[in-house]
């Protein structure tokens, strides 16, 4: 299987382990230390290794910080685990802090002693961090320094070795842009912008423009690398050699100069030397590639990651590929709704057994590369924990009366996938439907906008949360996150919060998942993708507008719909919806899974 279910979180170590880490920041004359959920890369998947903060506090989330203090210490998390936060980590010694309520450089500000040295590890924080960091150390009357090596590492005595997963060439069927197309076109960007070269550290950035792919993240077909672009077109891709094969060396050898990872920071200092025009992403670049490339006498220019909106806007390849993908995902999560029916009536469900069951059909696909992520299995209370994830030690049945909410994705070669349906198991009350449905009238206002060009996500976040906010209720996540193309299922700049400024572009792959949550009871979350469709003309209109064109291919449990809460307009899309998933997936399905979804796609 490609997700596991241990409980690899322990709370009783996190003392412990503090001790022997403040241990040895006191006996390198250091006062505290930043821990980020990061790598060198600031992805959000990391391998292995580099799990830090998991290793010193038990929090597997995937974002996070952890700052230790010689006399106190705090762990800040975002809104999805406020609740999952307090379940892996020995509150006693690390105290929960919300990031959005309390940042952690204000933290910093308001509790570093005076005179005090906060250490970080500048691979493992970006240039944009370290400068908010610097500047509340020091107005709280203390210091912010880099440190050679990580003295987390240093008492870390069974730290994973770094990952070799050979690298695997994506098609051009299904990247649709040869390596070398996409180069000379980022060159001309780089010109255009007055940059000679660029320095690039994300590693989904890497695999799009070059076309490979490889498995050092879990669930993430990454190769983790560095890569110089320069303006001639010549490109540096500095990676461990070991996972390179005679394939990957041929295609990468006509586009690429391969070197070991160890000579990036020598070819810094290079550009450093030919006074060179430098573009680096501050939001995404380890303080440590910056500081050499100043230091070493380059001019740094600011800006975005010149491969990122390129990569977000899909391609007619692209767009055909996730096509595909989802309607094969959809088959498969279609075949699992229909064995939850049953299965769950009879009350011998529990939330392991459902994961991996539905791991199971998406593997019958026979195309199925990994998930996109561990499955969210989550029966009543559990489905309030917004990124829960099921362990042997919290594995709850699936109760009759109750909801359940799944989350999950397949990664495939023509496409990723994240979807998320909540179900009713037998006769739930008159709450839960109420929820549901304004829950899935905001999922259909976000999903019929029109909209012109130059709208950003945060312009529409609003749409999904509207009916939840007339019922004095909300979400405390993003309502939308952008989808790579067999790549990461968490893909910028394109989002749709109220912090996504990005303007949508046609191409772009966004989920559209708002939710309700209500602790200790139940959680809902509907989530289809979708795709940016090109300027159209409306009816009468004067404006050429956007769209969206739905992706996902599963029914939504009508069992947990109010219509009278549903206008006219929603009910028809609605009808719309599942009569298009009807006739996509019936060809698929066997004849029980048929008949079941002939009701569950019923027009109401």
């Amino acid at each position: 299987m490609f997700q596991t279910f241990d409980d690899t979180a322990n709370p009783a170590l996190g003392a412990e382990r503090a001790a022997r880490l403040r241990a040895e920041l006191k006996r390198r004359n250091l006062d505290g230390f930043l821990i980020p959920r990061a790598d060198e890369h600031q992805g959000e998947y990391v391998p292995p290794h580099a799990e830090r903060l998991a290793w010193l506090t038990g929090f597997s989330g995937s974002a996070g910080l952890a700052i230790i203090l010689a006399d106190k210490a705090a762990i800040f998390v975002d809104g999805r685990y406020t609740l999952q936060v307090r379940d892996q980590v020995d509150i006693d010694i690390f105290d929960p802090v919300h990031m959005i309520d309390m940042p952690a450089s204000q933290w910093v500000e308001e509790n570093l002693p005076k005179g005090a040295k906060l250490a970080y590890d500048p691979w493992l924080h970006t240039v944009d961090a370290v400068a908010r960091f610097r500047k509340a150390a020091e107005k709280a009357g203390g210091s912010f320094v880099p440190v050679e090596s990580n003295p987390l590492d240093a008492v870390w005595d069974d730290q994973p070795e770094p990952p070799r997963a050979r690298v695997q060439i994506h098609p051009l069927e299904y990247a649709g842009e040869t390596a070398a197309d996409k180069i000379k076109r980022i060159t001309n960007d780089l010109m255009a912008g007055d940059a000679s070269a660029a320095v690039l550290t994300m590693p989904d950035s890497i695999a799009w423009l070059f076309n490979i792919r490889g498995g050092d993240v879990s669930h993430t077909p990454l190769a983790l690398a560095f890569a110089i672009l320069h303006e001639d077109g010549h490109a540096d891709l500095f990676i461990d050699e070991h996972k390179l094969d005679d394939v990957a060396r041929a295609h990468l050898g006509n586009v690429v100069s391969i070197r070991p990872r160890s000579e990036l920071n020598e070819a810094l200092a290079r550009l450093g030397e030919t006074k060179a025009t430098v573009l680096v992403d501050p939001t995404t670049c380890a303080s440590a590639i910056y500081d050499q490339l100043k230091s070493s006498g380059a001019e740094v220019k600011r800006g975005s990651d010149p491969c990122e909106l390129p990569k977000a806007c899909k391609n007619e390849a692209e767009v055909r590929g996730t096509r595909a993908a989802h309607l094969r995902d959809g088959a498969a999560l279609t075949r699992f709704l229909a064995w939850v029916s049953v299965e769950g009536a009879k009350g011998s469900l529990d939330e392991m057994t459902a994961a991996k069951k539905l791991e199971a059909f998406r593997a019958e696909t026979g195309a199925l590369k990994d998930l996109s992520f561990d499955t969210i299995s989550g029966a009543g209370s559990n489905g309030a924990i917004v990124h829960y994830r099921v362990t042997e030690g919290t594995n709850r049945p699936l109760n009759i009366g109750e909801l359940f909410l799944v989350d999950s994705g397949g990664q495939y070669l023509d496409g990723t996938t994240d979807v998320t349906r909540t179900v009713a198991i037998g006769a739930v009350a008159d709450e839960p439907r109420d929820r549901f449905t304004r829950v899935l009238k905001g999922h259909i206002a976000l999903a019929s906008a029109r909209f012109p060009e130059g709208t950003s996500g945060a312009q529409l976040d609003a749409l999904a949360r509207m009916a939840l906010w007339k019922a004095g209720l909300d979400f405390d996540h993003g309502t939308g996150h952008g989808v790579g193309s067999y790549l990461s299922v968490h893909e910028g700049p394109q989002r749709i919060s109220k912090a996504g400024t990005v303007p949508l572009k046609p191409g772009m792959i966004l989920s559209n998942e708002p939710g309700y949550y209500k602790t200790g009871a139940y959680g809902i979350r509907i989530e289809n993708l979708m795709v940016v469709t090109p300027p159209a003309p409306v009816e009468g209109g004067e404006r050429d507008m956007l769209g969206f064109e739905t992706l996902t291919l599963a029914p939504i449990d009508l069992e947990l719909v109010n219509r009278d809460l549903l206008s006219d307009e929603e009910a028809e899309w609605l009808n719309t919806y599942h009569a298009r998933v009807y006739e996509a997936l019936t060809p698929l399905l066997d004849e029980d899974t048929h008949h079941w979804l002939l009701h569950a796609t019923r027009a109401i």
